[in-house]
């Protein structure tokens, strides 16, 4: 089956495969708030513990899927200064999400309405709490993007299989933040289609996201090294800015580490097994 899809990626090229992989990371955050025609409540616990496996999930993606090939290829390319395309990819990646967290108005999961972040708005709820998890969706997005850009050129550090790995981390968790996302807004009375609808058009920056990523590293392979770990950085910013503090709102928070390191175990086994 993997042979069967690392064919195919490599027969209509790393684009297409980052708007496929992305799509159908997509789909697994649709089929989650899909969960929404089936039940209104949600106990906190699960909630809280489902956040935390995200979190676990993107800082094991982080460092195995991409800030470990980002070193490895900046050994080969910047033999003198190995650190460097690591460390200014990484902070960059932080820095372009910390301007996004300061302008895009949003609402993290668990807060209060009059605690909503960036610039103040008269949005609805709602497009606040979408708006949040948009901003999770960024990096990931590009995250795939760029690995599958890197294997398309054929390094030895990015391969295929290491991209459809993150892939489908990425899918698995997306799973549970659709939840997320859906559930709360039928809890304030939306209906469940309207709560489906705002649930999984947080995902739809992924695919948008995971072109622009591929393209970038194919049509500038020197900054290679430096996009991998600008992923990164953008994926750890979000977790520590935004996953963590809403899972520590409640008497959950043991639940969340739990799933935390339960997201961090099945991401680094697929990258391990894979990649």
């Amino acid at each position: 089956m993997l042979e069967t899809i690392e064919k195919w990626v490599i027969d209509n090229g790393p684009v297409w495969a980052a708007l496929v992989a992305t799509i159908f990371t997509w789909i697994s955050t649709a089929a989650g708030a899909g969960l929404v025609f089936f039940f209104k409540k949600m106990h906190r616990g699960l909630l809280d513990g489902m956040l935390g496996f995200t979190g676990g999930v993107m800082v094991a993606a982080s460092f195995w899927s991409l800030l470990a090939p980002s070193i490895e290829m900046s050994e080969k390319y910047y033999p003198d200064y190995p650190w460097m395309p690591a460390a200014v990819g990484f902070m960059s990646g932080a820095i372009f999400l910390f301007i996004l967290d300061k302008s895009l108005p949003h609402l993290h999961i668990n807060f209060r309405e009059g605690e909503s972040e960036g610039v103040k708005t008269q949005l609805h709820k709602s497009w606040l709490l979408v708006l949040a998890i948009t901003l999770h969706n960024i990096p990931e997005g590009l995250a795939v993007g760029v690995l599958f850009g890197a294997a398309s050129l054929g390094l030895e550090d990015a391969s295929v299989s290491a991209a459809i790995a993150l892939a489908m981390g990425i899918a698995i968790q997306n799973f549970p933040e659709g939840f997320a996302v859906a559930m709360p807004l039928r809890r304030t009375g939306m209906s469940r289609w309207r709560s489906f609808y705002y649930g999984q058009l947080s995902a739809v920056v992924e695919p948008i996201a995971g072109v622009v990523g591929a393209l970038s590293v194919i049509y500038m392979q020197s900054i290679l090294p430096f996009a991998l770990a600008f992923a990164a950085g953008a994926m750890i910013f979000v977790v520590v800015e935004e996953v963590i503090p809403e899972t520590q709102r409640d008497k959950y928070t043991d639940i969340a580490v739990l799933g935390f390191i339960g997201g961090f175990i099945v991401m680094m086994i697929l990258d391990v097994a894979f990649g």
